[in-house]
C-alpha cells in the first residue's frame, strides 16, 4: 500500500508542473497581445487652439445701495390734526405743490389777536404824537417845563416800540398759520403716508408725514477694500484725484433682477478716509433716472470695466485647479501634451481667464481635456480658430 501511494505522487507531479507551464505561457501571450493592440490604437482627437494676444474688457462688480439725489422728510412744524391729504403714496409732485393741511384754529386766532393789537398800538402812537405836538409849543413859550416835553417824547417812543412788537407778533402768527399748509420743497416722488386724516401730529412725532424723494438722479454707494483702492489708483491715469475721476470709464448698473440698467453712470466721489472697521473706502456713482425706474432704498451692483490690451486669454474650461494652482495642457510639435502651470488675474473676461504668466503667443492649448488627459499622452489635435472657440463656449 505504501508503494502505491509513492507511485501515484511521482505520476501526478510532472502533470501538475506541465499544467502550470501551459498557463504561464498562455498568460504571457495574452499580455503581449494587449500591448500590441494598445500600440495599434490611433491617438484620441482633441480640440486645440493657438494662443494669440488680444484685447479684452474685464468687469468688476461691487454691491451698491441706491439713494435719490434728495430724500427729504416732511414733518409738521405746528401741532394739530391732519385736516386734508392732497397726495397719494408714489405720486409725483412738483416743488411748491400742496401736500397736507393741518387743522390748528389757534394760529388763526393768534393772527386775529395780533392784528387787533396792532390797531390798538397804532392808536396809542397817534395819541402820543398828538401829546408831543401839543407840548412842544408850550415848552418853547416857557409856559410849561422842558420835563413835560421829554416825558411826552418818551411815551411816544414806548408806544412806537409796542407797535413794532405787535407787528412782529403778527408776522410770527402768520408764519405759524402758514405752517398748517405743508407744501413740497422739491420735485420728487411721495413715499409712505403713515398718518391718515384726523391724526394728531406734532414736530416731535417719530415718523414724518411722508418722504419726498428727488430721483431725477440716482446715487449708487459702493465700497472698495484697501487693495482694490490701490489697484484703482494705479490703473487710472491722472496725477490728482479729480483727474483720475475724470479719466475713469463710465460704469454700468446691474439691477437686482440681473438686468443691465440702460443709462451709463460715472464715479463722482471717493471718500477721503478708509473705514477702520471694514477696511474699505466708500465710492459714489451717479446715474440719470429720466423715467423714474430706480427708486431710493433699492440695491444693485456697480460694474467697473477695465481694458486689457495685448492680453493672453484662455477659456476657463481649458484650465484645471490643483492645490490652489492653475494648469493647462500644452501640445508640443510631436502632439504630446504636457501640463503647464499658469498664473491668472482675479478678474475674468466673461468665460475667459486672463493669463499673466505660463503661456506665450503661439502655444497650442487643449480646449477641453482636463478630465481625460495625462502628461505625455499623444493626441490628434483639431485646430480651432478663435471664432470656433467662441462658438464652442456659447453652445
Amino acid at each position: 500500500m505504501i508503494t502505491f501511494l509513492i507511485t501515484i505522487r511521482k505520476t501526478i507531479a510532472p502533470i501538475a508542473i506541465t499544467g502550470i507551464s501551459i498557463l504561464a505561457l498562455s498568460s504571457c501571450g495574452g499580455s503581449n497581445k494587449q500591448q500590441a493592440a494598445a500600440a495599434a490604437q490611433p491617438p484620441a482627437a482633441y480640440q486645440v487652439f493657438t494662443i494669440s494676444a488680444q484685447s479684452a474688457t474685464l468687469n468688476s462688480d461691487y454691491p451698491a445701495t441706491l439713494q435719490g439725489e434728495q430724500n427729504i422728510e416732511i414733518r409738521p412744524k405746528v401741532d394739530g390734526f391732519v385736516d386734508k391729504i392732497y397726495i397719494d403714496e408714489g405720486a409725483v409732485v412738483k416743488k411748491g405743490q400742496l401736500l397736507f393741511r393741518i387743522s390748528a384754529p389757534q394760529y388763526q386766532q393768534d393772527v386775529n389777536n395780533y392784528a387787533a393789537a396792532i390797531s390798538s398800538a397804532e392808536a396809542d402812537v397817534s395819541s402820543a404824537e398828538l401829546t408831543v405836538n401839543k407840548t412842544r409849543p408850550l415848552v418853547e413859550g416857557n409856559i410849561i417845563s422842558h420835563y413835560e416835553l421829554e416825558s411826552a417824547e418818551n411815551t411816544l417812543k414806548s408806544r412806537r416800540a409796542a407797535l413794532a412788537q405787535a407787528k412782529a407778533n403778527l408776522a410770527t402768527a402768520k408764519v405759524n398759520l402758514g405752517y398748517t399748509a405743508i407744501t413740497s420743497p422739491v420735485d420728487g416722488v411721495v413715499g409712505t403716508l403713515p398718518y391718515k386724516t384726523g391724526s394728531l401730529v406734532s414736530s416731535t412725532n417719530t415718523n414724518p408725514l411722508t418722504t419726498i424723494s428727488n430721483i431725477g438722479k440716482i446715487y449708487a454707494y459702493f465700497s472698495l477694500n484697501e487693495k482694490q483702492l490701490l489697484d484703482f489708483s494705479r490703473n487710472v491715469k491722472g496725477s490728482t484725484l479729480n483727474q483720475k475721476l475724470a479719466n475713469t470709464p463710465q460704469v454700468t448698473l446691474i439691477l437686482s433682477d440681473a438686468s443691465v440698467y440702460p443709462e451709463k453712470g460715472r464715479i463722482e466721489t471717493i471718500a477721503g478716509l478708509i473705514n477702520t472697521e471694514t477696511g474699505s473706502a466708500s465710492f459714489r456713482a451717479s446715474f440719470p433716472n429720466p423715467v423714474g425706474l430706480i427708486r431710493s432704498g433699492g440695491s444693485a451692483s456697480v460694474r467697473i470695466p477695465q481694458q486689457i490690451k495685448d492680453g493672453i486669454l484662455i477659456p476657463q474650461k481649458s484650465a484645471y485647479e490643483l492645490q490652489g494652482k492653475h494648469f493647462v495642457y500644452v501640445v508640443d510639435q510631436n502632439n504630446i501634451v504636457k501640463s503647464a502651470e499658469i498664473e491668472i488675474m482675479s478678474l475674468t473676461a466673461g468665460q475667459y481667464y486672463v493669463v499673466t504668466s505660463g503661456l506665450k503667443n503661439g502655444d497650442k492649448v487643449v480646449l477641453d481635456g482636463t478630465t481625460s488627459l495625462k502628461d505625455s499622452a499623444q493626441i490628434k489635435p483639431e485646430l480651432l480658430t478663435p471664432d470656433k472657440v467662441y462658438q464652442q463656449l456659447n453652445n
